[in-house]
C-alpha cells in the first residue's frame, strides 16, 4: 500500500462511517459508572515482526479496566490525562508491544539472536478536531513518541519510535450498537530500533542473508479498522490492521520478506464490578 492508496483507503472508510453516523449531531450525553473492572480474553494473529512472511496466533487473557475521572481516564482509548486547560488538547499515554520470538522459529532469522519482547511506552499529544459531544463523530490528530524497552534478562533501551496519525470514532454505526474506529498513521523509528529488527551483523551474514546496517527514519504506513460493543456486563471488540512497508528506510534489509500484510483479532470481556457513583459522558 503506497501513501496515496493508504490515504484513499482511509478516505473511503471515513466516508462510509460518516454516512452511517447519520443525524446524531445533537448533544448525546448519558451517565455511566465512574469505574468498572473485569476480565477478558483475546485471540489474534500477527507476523513475527513487521516485514516477516511468517506469523503466529495467540490467545491471551487481559484485565478490563475503565475509569472516567475528570482529568484522568482509562478506557478503550488507553490511559490519558488532561494536563491542559483546553477541551481540544490532551496528553495521553501511548503503549505498544511485540512478542518474544525464538530465532529458530523464523526461517529468515535462523541462527540469529532471539527477538525478545519489546514494550513501547511514551506520551501522545492529541488535538481534537471534532468533539463527540457536539459532532456525530470524534476526529483526532495524534502524535506519539515512545521509548522501546527490551524485556528479558533485565530492561534494555532499544531506541525510539514516533507516529503521527489521524483517527476517527463513530458511535452506534448504522444503529447497530457497535462503535466504529478508523486510524491511519505513518511510522518512524531511530536507527537503534530498526537495527534491532532488521540489522544483520557480519557474524550472522550468509549467502542468502548479507550483512545489513539498518538506518533510522520512515517505517511505513499503518491503517487500522476497529469496532466494539457493550451489551450489559459484556464487551466485545475486534480489529483489522493493514501494514505497508513501501518506502521504509529499512526496506532493503534481507530480513524484510513482504512489504504488506494484514493482521486481525477479536476479544471478549466481562465486567465483574463497578462503582455506584456515575458520571456524564458522550454517547
Amino acid at each position: 500500500m503506497t501513501g496515496r492508496s493508504a490515504l484513499a483507503s482511509i478516505a473511503l472508510a471515513a466516508g462510509c462511517l460518516l454516512a452511517a453516523a447519520g443525524a446524531h449531531a445533537q448533544s448525546r450525553q448519558h451517565s455511566l459508572p465512574l469505574w468498572e473492572a473485569g476480565v477478558g480474553v483475546g485471540t489474534f494473529t500477527v507476523p513475527d515482526y513487521r516485514g516477516s512472511d511468517e506469523r503466529r496466533g495467540y490467545v491471551l487473557p487481559f484485565p478490563y479496566v475503565v475509569y472516567r475521572g475528570d482529568w484522568l481516564k482509562v478506557d478503550r482509548e488507553g490511559l490519558r490525562a488532561r494536563l491542559f486547560d483546553n477541551d481540544r488538547l490532551d496528553l495521553e499515554l501511548s503503549a505498544a508491544a511485540t512478542f518474544a520470538l525464538r530465532a529458530d522459529r523464523n526461517r529468515a532469522r535462523e541462527g540469529m539472536p532471539a527477538l525478545r519482547t519489546i514494550a513501547e511506552v511514551g506520551p501522545e499529544l492529541v488535538y481534537r478536531v471534532l468533539d463527540p459531544r457536539t459532532s456525530p463523530v470524534a476526529l483526532d490528530l495524534r502524535l506519539s513518541a515512545r521509548a522501546a524497552l527490551e524485556l528479558g534478562g533485565g530492561v534494555h533501551h532499544q531506541g525510539w519510535t514516533a507516529s503521527p496519525s489521524i483517527r476517527m470514532v463513530v458511535p452506534d454505526v448504522a444503529r447497530t450498537g457497535f462503535d466504529g474506529m478508523v486510524s491511519l498513521g505513518a511510522l518512524y523509528a531511530s536507527r537503534a530500533y530498526h537495527a534491532y529488527f532488521y540489522g544483520v551483523d557480519d557474524a550472522y551474514a550468509r549467502a542468502d542473508r548479507p550483512a545489513y546496517a539498518a538506518p533510522g527514519g520512515f517505517g511505513g504506513w499503518q491503517l487500522i479498522l476497529g469496532s466494539s460493543r457493550r451489551v450489559g456486563d459484556w464487551w466485545i471488540g475486534g480489529y483489522l490492521r493493514v501494514d505497508s512497508l513501501s518506502g521504509a528506510a529499512f526496506a532493503a534489509s534481507p530480513l524484510v520478506k513482504t512489504d504488506r500484510y494484514v493482521t486481525a483479532g477479536i476479544a471478549v470481556a466481562y465486567v465483574i464490578g463497578k462503582s455506584e457513583q456515575r458520571v456524564r459522558v458522550p454517547r
